[in-house]
């Protein structure tokens, strides 16, 4: 079986997605790399030509790992990853993309929740493509749940960040960032749909790959 490569921002993410591929793609591989110098790049200076040609060289390791998909599990950056995918030479998937396909066939008041800014435009834009006639996008940034991130601690950062989804006056959540997929649990109460990415794209990446 092909392997699944990913590359992080973060060491979180990495036993995140390697427990989503044991459970959705048992016998599947999976390879990881991790950079956090792409995300707090883009978050200082945007996506320029240094930070394009990092992201270019962290997506052709993980490719020379040995994988045969890759999926870019930064929301800020993995539209712009998925744009490398020839010059890297195997295909490249953002891990927000199978999310907003879903998310928009869902309801047509969306709230997007963020804990970093430089997140919420690639999100919207990418929602906005697949929308139909009618359909709102709400921006609803939580950046002071970002640092709780940072520090480590995740249960209060999931906390934070479902307590802020459910002041939402729409008819959908999206949580933005991987890293939030803990609060979409938290939000099972909630009497709307909520969707995180990572366990969609792993589903997508495993399809993909056949």
């Amino acid at each position: 079986m092909a392997t699944i490569g990913f590359l992080h921002t973060a060491d979180v993410h990495v036993g995140t997605f390697r427990t989503l591929v044991r459970e959705l793609a048992p016998g599947r591989d999976d390879v990881h790399v991790v950079d956090e110098a792409l995300l707090t790049g883009a978050r200082e200076r945007g996506v320029d030509d240094d930070l394009r040609d990092r992201l270019r060289g962290r997506l052709r390791q993980v490719a020379a790992a040995g994988a045969g998909l890759i999926v870019c599990t930064c929301s800020t950056l993995s539209g712009h990853a998925e744009r490398l995918s020839a010059e890297v030479g195997v295909p490249v998937l953002r891990v927000d993309r199978p999310m907003a396909e879903a998310a928009v066939a869902a309801g047509r008041r969306i709230g997007v929740v963020a804990a970093v800014a430089s997140t919420l435009t690639p999100t919207v834009d990418l929602l906005a493509s697949y929308a139909g006639p009618g359909t709102r996008i709400v921006e609803a940034p939580c950046l002071d749940a970002w640092p709780l991130f940072e520090s480590g601690d995740l249960d209060g950062y999931a906390r934070r960040i479902a307590e802020h989804a459910r002041t939402l006056d729409v008819d959908v959540v999206v949580l933005a960032q991987a890293s939030m997929a803990a609060a979409e649990v938290l939000l099972a109460d909630l009497g709307k749909p909520v969707f995180s990415s990572p366990r969609a794209a792993v589903r997508r990446a495993d399809r993909l790959l056949g």
